[in-house]
């Protein structure tokens, strides 16, 4: 079957990585130690894939700014402590490594900082495998189109051959503020409905599903 796209772009957190859980925790931690009161868990995951001060502006809506500096420092603080016990999802490495074998072009637009991801790429031992990558404090944040665009440019791929993959209605709005095809996977942060409703290729519900569409399809 003729090949579809060249350029795979994958989310991290959410898609990749499982550590929504770990984000809204490092969030609500962060509340406690600056005396104000949690998100619901469903707001704070609604701001996973976002770059930091934007998911905590609307985390934390009415956090008066002086404190947003602490706020800031308290979450990284309290992620940081725990990245390192994060852990891909199950089938990811085998499948980043099959892909780029194959001859995919592999790339990473993140809400992480730069020194967020290039740590994650380090304790997941996928850094080797992915062409280029863009983050959240050198770029707009989701789903501002910046990310993919520059991606485009830097690798010399036409937006008709470039697939974006995530767990976040963040995600699949920037795919589309790009005119790149998406993918939705249903196993991060945001509800199914929402998802859908933003009308991905597919929407898959496990890494196997993700998998199998991406050998098929792609």
């Amino acid at each position: 079957m003729a090949r579809q796209f060249d350029l795979l772009v994958f989310d991290w957190d959410g898609t990749l990585l499982d550590s929504a859980g770990a984000i809204v925790g490092a969030i609500n931690a962060a509340c406690r130690d600056i005396g104000i009161s949690a998100p619901s868990d469903e707001r704070a995951r609604h701001v996973i894939g976002l770059g930091l001060h934007a998911a905590l502006r609307h985390a934390v809506p009415d956090l008066p700014e002086e404190l947003y500096p602490e706020m800031v420092e308290r979450y990284r603080h309290h992620y940081l402590s725990h990245d390192h016990e994060l852990q891909l999802f199950d089938g990811v490495a085998e499948l980043i490594s099959g892909l780029a074998t194959a001859g995919f072009r592999l790339a990473v637009a993140t809400g992480k900082s730069r020194h967020g991801l290039q740590r994650a790429l380090r304790l997941s031992g996928l850094g080797a495998y992915f062409h280029a990558s863009r983050c959240a404090d050198e770029c707009f944040s989701k789903p501002h189109p910046q990310m993919l665009e520059e991606l485009l440019d830097e690798l010399a791929v036409d937006r008709m051959r470039a697939l974006m993959i995530g767990d976040t209605t963040h995600d699949l709005q920037m795919a589309n503020n790009a005119g790149v095809a998406c993918l939705a996977v249903a196993y991060g942060a945001h509800p199914v409905a929402a998802l859908d409703a933003l009308q991905p290729l597919a929407r898959l519900d496990n890494l196997q599903e993700l998998s199998e569409w991406l050998w098929l399809h792609a």
